[in-house]
């Protein structure tokens, strides 16, 4: 097997690496969405009325979770949430994290960090084999409507510019392929939901402030144009233009997938065999079926 028949690389890791490094001191101000995606981890929890003593968070900022937590109905079932010290591997997720054994966590909660994942289904294999059996996932990553408006205006100001446009935001996965992903990944029971928040901005560039105090500006691999002032604003105009609203701001979309899923077990529900049925589809909702010959 030859190294190009890999995963691609879509992302730069130590570019990431060093977007993560430079939004640690910042994260503080614009940490809205890992704290939306922190107490919607800490809700499924709370519905779970088991114990959880082995848990490793490998979230993008390391915290969010811990701090959901606190006075919530989980707190007393969950232990010591561990995070990795490496933010490499935190930037780009993937590898096993060092020293954390197959079938070793209770928990494992990712938010806000699959979306850099050059090889998702690989890092989620990876989450799966380090759970015990019955172990849970608890993850959050953007989905594909993520920042529509921007990339849409990003593109239209650089082609206008130069005839040709480079991507500047990341090709997302689809929130709806959540769960599919999960079983490929053999996880059992997966379940996915998509959360779309609206963030309501002065303009462009407060928007891509909060980015970079998230740690979620463009690390796409290869060269980077840098865009000029002109191109720039040209976007915020465009912006304006075609997005914004009437009191002068502009929203910004953010397509949050939640995911969820279990390391499989002999003790968990299976699907009932095809054929198993007693009682026709037709019949258990009340309605009449239609023939060809009506």
């Amino acid at each position: 097997m030859n190294a190009s028949s890999g995963p691609p690389r879509i992302f730069d890791v130590p570019r990431r690496t060093a977007r993560l490094a430079r939004s640690e001191p910042t994260i503080a101000r614009a940490d809205f969405l890992h704290a939306r995606a922190a107490d919607n981890a800490v809700g499924s929890l709370e519905a779970l009325l088991r114990d959880w003593p082995n848990v490793l968070d490998l979230s993008a900022h390391p915290g969010a979770f811990a701090e959901a937590l606190k006075g919530s109905a989980a707190e007393g079932r969950v232990g010591t949430v561990v995070a990795p010290g490496d933010r490499a591997a935190r930037a780009g997720p993937g590898a096993a994290p060092p020293g954390v054994a197959d079938q070793s966590q209770d928990l494992i909660v990712s938010l806000m960090s699959l979306h850099w994942a050059n090889d998702l289904p690989g890092a989620l294999a990876q989450i799966r084999r380090a759970l015990k059996p019955d172990g849970l996932f608890l993850g959050t990553l953007l989905g594909a409507g993520t920042l529509k408006e921007l990339r849409a205006v990003l593109t239209e100001a650089e082609l206008e510019a130069r005839g040709g446009a480079q991507a500047r935001v990341s090709p997302f996965a689809d929130g709806f392929d959540g769960a599919a992903l999960l079983q490929r990944a053999g996880f059992a029971l997966p379940v996915a939901d998509v959360d779309r928040v609206t963030v309501r901005y002065p303009d462009l560039f407060a928007l891509v402030r909060d980015l970079r105090a998230m740690g979620e500006t463009n690390v796409l691999a290869g060269p980077l144009r840098p865009l000029t002032r002109g191109i720039a604003g040209r976007a915020a105009e465009l912006y304006a233009q075609r997005f914004g609203e009437a009191d002068g701001r502009i929203p910004a979309t953010f397509e949050i997938v939640h995911l969820a899923g279990w390391a499989p077990h002999e003790s968990q529900q299976k699907p009932l065999p095809r054929g198993s049925a007693k009682m026709r589809l037709a019949d258990a909702l009340g309605v009449r079926e239609q023939t060809g010959e009506d």
